[in-house]
């Protein structure tokens, strides 16, 4: 089977699964979560099938995260919200196999914990320099 036909967001695409649209564009699609954190949380996701952002050619790396960006204004305008959260799983927590944004509206003392925390803090200065040494080398390829 293709991903096509087993992603149940390229059979939102295909109009196969019935969604809520909110942004019907050429490359990208964005339609309300079945199971939102609250309501109005909002998936942005290409057009086509690419499993993880590192999977997204470059050329649409502009259009996903601008549709965000619109997408988050308005769900913070029409949701009366005070701001939203915006995030992106790849592999880990991934939980339909084909990149998506999360756009979730937030208020002032909504009770939501727990994407980020516990947040621990770095053993030592050596460590830090150490990771940004490792990351600053994986960029480089």
């Amino acid at each position: 089977m293709s991903a096509s036909e087993t992603c149940v967001f390229d059979q939102i695409r295909d109009r196969t699964v019935a969604a809520h649209l909110v942004l019907d564009e050429p490359l990208i699609l964005a339609f309300l979560d079945q199971r939102p954190v609250f309501p109005g949380h909002v998936l942005v996701i290409p057009r086509d099938h690419y499993p993880t952002l590192a999977d997204l050619p470059a050329e649409l790396v502009g259009p996903f995260f601008e549709a965000g960006r619109r997408v988050a204004a308005a769900v913070q305008s029409a949701m009366a919200a005070d701001g939203s959260f915006l995030g992106l799983n790849n592999i880990v927590s991934q939980s339909v196999p084909h990149l998506h944004l999360h756009v979730v509206p937030r208020r002032r003392k909504d009770g939501l914990r727990g994407f980020f925390w516990p947040r621990q803090r770095y053993a030592s200065d050596d460590e830090m320099a150490s990771i940004a040494s490792r990351i600053r080398a994986a960029l480089q390829g």
